[in-house]
């Protein structure tokens, strides 16, 4: 890999991961529109990993906060809230688990046949998901969910008030941004503001609730790094790193924009690229 590929998608990553819009789509959409062979699975973890590392970095008090509170040694019951908060993010992380075993192991294989007439490639799901239409498709479908969920949800409720009931249904919205054009802070975020989070607030809850997953997905990859082409290796750590840099900017812009502005803007360009793709592919 170029370093200027390199550049190009740590900062599609960096942008997209955590605005509202797909990275998994803009990462796929990359190689189409630059000619530049597709990077690989290795390299869309490494980036989300840059991205993790990211969150870590932005909302340090809040993931120290919760590491106290996970290793406590009281009950649940009678946990201080900050062990409640992280048990329900544990939890809330169960469903995109499953989901993910369930297309690891291809026991979703048959469903997504019916539902999309998607022929199978090698048994890989994921992989055959990778499809321009479906993408064009969940960016429209879930950026208008995104749009209703921001305009009718109610805006009382702050990260502290996250119940487990709360932690569930985010999660199982989380697990649907396996299906590359749904986004997975747009997901979350839309159940989030459904459930009557005010929008900053969604974003933290949203953020906060993929360090799980997205680290899962990291040690996932930890023994193919190891037997990596030393290239493919060095080319994993440089994306990631210069993606750490971008997706942190990235976040700092948009928790300052939710203070003083809606998502529609982020309605609006989903629609739109969803609606340009199925015109031109």
């Amino acid at each position: 890999m170029t370093f200027l590929q390199m550049l190009l998608i740590a900062i599609v990553q960096g942008v997209t991961e955590f605005l509202p819009i797909s990275s998994s789509g803009h990462l796929i959409l990359l190689p189409i529109f630059t000619g530049y062979e597709d990077q690989g699975p290795m390299i869309d973890i490494a980036v989300h990993v840059g991205s993790l590392l990211a969150i870590i970095s932005y909302f340090f008090r809040d993931v120290a906060g919760l590491a106290r509170g996970g290793f406590a040694t009281v009950g649940i019951g009678k946990a201080p809230k900050e062990k409640k908060l992280f048990w329900w993010i544990i939890i809330g992380t169960i469903p995109a688990v499953l989901v993910g075993l369930a297309i690891k192991t291809g026991m979703l294989n048959g469903v997504f046949q019916t539902m999309f007439n998607l022929q199978i490639k090698n048994d890989d799901l994921l992989e055959s998901l990778r499809l321009t239409h479906l993408i064009a498709v969940n960016l429209i479908v879930y950026g208008i969910l995104l749009g209703l969920a921001d305009k009718f949800g109610r805006k009382t409720r702050s990260f502290e008030d996250v119940r487990l009931i709360d932690g569930l249904l985010v999660g199982l919205a989380q697990s649907l941004a396996l299906i590359p054009g749904t986004s997975r802070s747009g997901v979350t975020m839309t159940m989030a503001r459904t459930l009557g989070f005010a929008r900053v607030e969604a974003a933290r809850f949203s953020f906060l609730l993929s360090i799980p997953a997205i680290a899962g997905a990291g040690i996932l990859i930890v023994p193919d790094l190891l037997n990596a082409d030393p290239a493919l290796l060095m080319s994993a750590l440089i994306t990631g790193g210069l993606t750490f840099l971008a997706a942190l900017g990235t976040m700092v812009f948009l928790m300052r924009f939710l203070k003083n502005a809606s998502m529609m803007v982020f309605v609006v360009y989903r629609v739109l690229m969803g609606a340009a793709l199925l015109y031109f592919f």
